[in-house]
């Protein structure tokens, strides 16, 4: 699926590519012509100024009707000196306002085109210049292309968000089918194990034992009852979540080497209430506790701080292992990312989804300093 995602995200760059390709080059190509259609039309509205202005001619309707029709290219003409002698089609208001005004177009309207120039017929030292710039048409068709670029982004983001909603759809369906069958395929062997118990208690002197095994028992089934939550909408109770952090440190406590001291830091509070699912929740605060285990290798310290705000429930998971590098935290909680020798980097994924998606908190990493430890982050609803 990521493949694919790579190729359509290729596929789409092409076709952007060409698309904005293709639409420069048309642009230019309609800019140039209408440009030359343009440069005529101003011609033909300075012989109409000139004819008019001739005394000789009798005739005035045809001239007069040209000069009329420019009612959309603006022209500026000078004297041979370039000293302004008139001007069409610009804001006359703005003009006696502001003594830049014309000057200032002027200069545009030197760099946009260059200048026609009409010499009196009866005085070769009469020349008039006149200085014309971009029509209304002309600029919309050099702004298309960055529209039509706006649009093509906004259509390849679009495309890939709904990719990305489509691998994650996808992605979620795995996830939850992996968690179901994992939760069914311990179910059986789990219901013997408990039968077997049955069993073991009927013979004496077998009380230690069955006690070991009834925890052991017991706990597979809550493996087997968290697996089976994944993929469904969990039903959120309120619980203390001082005592559910004690019990699962205590648990993991006698699974630690003598070596590993726990603290826990509720600011004298007992009870900090917090709208959660135990099960899933206890998960998560285990697979931190054995993340901070592996990270210390043995020896070091973890502490768990419990800070209750007036909305949120704060709980900060510190260890003093070997911390994460700046180019792994961005990393740590995308499935199949480990630093171990073993497992498959599933354990953070899993506890992100669980109290981001589930509970609508956040699990993050707060920080981190190679060498010194890490400090990973839960808030929850209250």
């Amino acid at each position: 699926m990521l493949r694919q995602l790579l190729d359509w995200r290729v596929l789409l760059a092409v076709i952007a590519i060409l698309i904005v390709s293709g639409t420069i080059w048309y642009s230019s190509y309609l800019a140039e012509k209408i440009e030359k259609e343009e440069r005529q039309k101003v011609e033909e509205w300075v012989e109409a100024s000139a004819s008019l202005l001739n005394p000789l001619n009798t005739d005035t309707r045809l001239p007069f009707k040209i000069f009329q029709d420019n009612d959309d290219i603006p022209i500026i003409a000078t004297n041979e000196k370039d000293s302004i002698t008139g001007y069409q089609n610009l804001d006359s208001a703005i003009a006696e306002k502001r003594p830049d005004f014309l000057q200032q177009k002027l200069k545009q309207f030197k760099s946009e085109n260059p200048p026609i120039t009409w010499t009196d017929p009866l005085d070769s030292s009469k020349v008039n210049r006149y200085y014309y710039g971009h029509s209304r048409l002309i600029k919309e068709i050099q702004y298309y292309p960055l529209v039509q670029l706006f649009i093509v982004g906004l259509f390849i983001t679009f495309t890939l968000l709904l990719l990305r909603s489509s691998y994650r759809s996808t992605q979620n369906q795995v996830w939850a089918g992996m968690a179901k069958e994992t939760a069914h395929q311990l179910g059986t062997p789990v219901s013997s194990l408990e039968g077997w118990l049955e069993i073991l208690r009927e013979v004496p002197d077998n009380e230690k034992v069955v006690t070991e095994l009834e925890k052991d028992i017991s706990r597979l089934r809550l493996v087997s009852d968290r697996f089976g939550k994944i993929g469904s909408t969990p039903k959120l109770e309120e619980h203390n979540v001082v005592d559910l952090v004690e019990d699962m440190v205590e648990y993991i406590r006698k699974r630690a080497s003598g070596k590993v001291m726990f603290a826990i830091n509720t600011h004298q509070k007992t009870y900090i209430p917090a709208r959660l699912s135990a099960p899933l929740f206890d998960w998560v605060i285990e697979n931190l506790l054995k993340n901070a285990l592996d990270a210390m290798e043995g020896k070091g310290s973890i502490t768990i701080n419990i800070i209750e705000g007036e909305k949120n429930v704060i709980i900060d998971v510190t260890d003093t292992g070997k911390g994460i590098s700046k180019q792994n935290i961005s990393k740590v909680f995308k499935p199949g990312f480990t630093t171990k020798k073993r497992g498959w980097g599933l354990g953070l994924t899993l506890s992100k989804r669980i109290i981001d998606q589930y509970h609508k908190g956040s699990l993050t990493v707060k920080n981190s300093e190679p060498g010194k430890g890490t400090t990973f982050r839960i808030v929850l609803k209250k």
